[in-house]
């Protein structure tokens, strides 16, 4: 008597044990959610000798609808910036936060919005990768941080020209 005693309370210890590891698996399948952001085609413009400051883009798609609320790196002083013209004369303005309204791409990239990367610590090389950490607000108003290791990419000959050096203006 004893022996089937301990042998079905062995089998309820199983049966209990496969039901709890069941029911965790299951609760974090109904808690998982879409990212609150999706980054795409990253990168970062390497630097020259002697440069301080550098660009970096990437394509943002919010599913539900979240706001860009700010961006760091442990690499630079990094900001969210937008290039636009102002009479005859591109401007670079800070921005306070990007809206990325849900299910819309949002591209960040030469010449038009994009994370400025200020007081750089040591020059961006190609094939080298920056660590960005993008602050984010979802639709609900959740805060929430998304680590991203962007690419570095040679300076292509056409990068001046697109609006990171050669006349942009500062206008604070």
């Amino acid at each position: 008597m004893i022996r089937s005693e301990v042998t079905m309370f062995g089998k309820l210890s199983r049966r209990a044990a496969l039901w709890a590891l069941a029911s965790t698996l299951a609760a974090g399948a109904v808690q998982a959610q879409p990212p609150v952001v999706q980054v795409q085609d990253a990168w970062a413009r390497a630097t020259v000798p002697g440069q301080g400051a550098s660009g970096a883009f990437m394509t943002l798609t919010a599913p539900q609808g979240a706001t860009l609320v700010g961006v760091s790196s442990p690499a630079a002083t990094a900001e969210l910036h937008e290039m636009a013209m102002d009479g005859n004369v591109m401007r670079m303005r800070p921005l306070a936060t990007l809206a990325l309204p849900p299910g819309q791409a949002v591209t960040l990239k030469p010449g038009g919005v994009h994370v400025m990367l200020l007081d750089l610590k040591a020059p961006l090389t190609a094939g080298a990768t920056l660590p960005l950490t993008l602050q984010l607000r979802d639709a609900q108003g959740a805060s929430s941080q998304l680590e991203v290791q962007v690419p570095v990419r040679a300076l292509g000959g056409s990068a001046m020209g697109q609006g990171m050096g050669h006349g942009a203006m500062h206008g604070r």
